[in-house]
């Protein structure tokens, strides 16, 4: 019995700290954030697209679209080299 409830309390962990992670989507913005503030030297299109894209993150973080939100987040990262 104290070994079901220890296997069943390691997969409910589990499964939340993989939550919590996959949508840490603060936390990308705050990474994108600071480095635009270093002036990374990006061509026009790249710095319009880094902008559209944090912007659009951040408006489906707002909506409770997560996983759409780290989609564009993380191509905004890419971009910047992060």
């Amino acid at each position: 019995m104290r070994s079901l409830i220890s296997t069943l309390l390691a997969g409910v962990l589990l499964l939340a700290s993989g939550a919590a992670l996959a949508h840490g989507c603060p936390g990308v913005m705050r990474a994108i954030d600071a480095k635009l503030e270093e002036m990374p030297r990006l061509s026009a299109e790249d710095a319009a697209r880094v902008a559209e894209l944090r912007a659009e993150g951040e408006a489906r973080h707002n909506a409770g679209d997560h996983d759409e939100s780290m989609r564009l987040l993380s191509e905004a990262k890419q971009i910047l080299g992060i």
